[in-house]
């Protein structure tokens, strides 16, 4: 690693991420290369420490300037490689509390299944959370609006009824999330079978509503 790459030697950049040269517009096949680049890097076994913003150029084809004009140093750049492997939350459809958490369940079961974003994940959020202001920025730009959704979509449920009222949604949600985010992410290998989000849910569920 070099001593430029910020996250190490040098100051947290600015909230927002990606920074270009003035004057200079991006080129978006450039930005695709680059990223595509370090998913290459780390799907052959290269870990986070190792990548190098070197490295990445001569894997993408471009010249180290190229990179550095686009993200100031290695941290910035997986910061934004971790955005282009979270889809922004796509709205439920609101028909019934546990038909909603079933569809966002579904949506983690899905991309565990994805081995290569699975894999992937794995080794980037462990280095985010060596380094507080990585975690920081992807919380606030990528989980935090899943949160907000899930906790909208118990909140509707708590309203409807389906729910009882007296709960707390933050605690519950993870009681919800948990065991998905478990066996995608933390338990390597571990089985994601058609029907566990509706398991999930059910079991839940069955704890959460309101009581005759």
């Amino acid at each position: 690693m070099t001593g430029t790459e910020i996250g190490n030697t040098g100051p947290e950049p600015a909230a927002g991420g990606t920074r270009a040269a003035r004057g200079r517009p991006r080129s978006a096949a450039a930005d695709r290369a680059i990223v595509e680049a370090v998913l290459r890097l780390m799907e052959r076994g290269v870990g986070v420490d190792a990548l190098s913003m070197e490295g990445i150029a001569r894997e993408a084809g471009v010249g180290k300037a190229t990179v550095y004009r686009r993200w100031p140093g290695k941290d910035v750049l997986l910061l934004d490689v971790m955005r282009t492997l979270d889809e922004p939350p796509a709205e439920v459809r609101g028909e019934s509390v546990r038909d909603d958490l079933v569809e966002f369940l579904e949506r983690l079961r899905q991309r565990g299944l994805a081995k290569r974003n699975s894999a992937l994940l794995r080794a980037m959020v462990s280095h985010f959370h060596s380094h507080p202001w990585l975690w920081r920025e992807y919380h606030d730009t990528v989980i935090r609006a899943r949160r907000e959704l899930l906790h909208s979509v118990l909140r509707r449920g708590m309203a409807r009824g389906e729910i009882r009222a007296d709960l707390d949604v933050e605690l519950l949600g993870e009681l919800f999330v948990g065991p998905m985010l478990s066996r995608a992410m933390l338990r390597e290998g571990a089985e994601l079978p058609e029907g566990l989000a509706e398991r999930i849910v059910d079991c839940v569920l069955e704890g959460a509503r309101p009581r005759e």
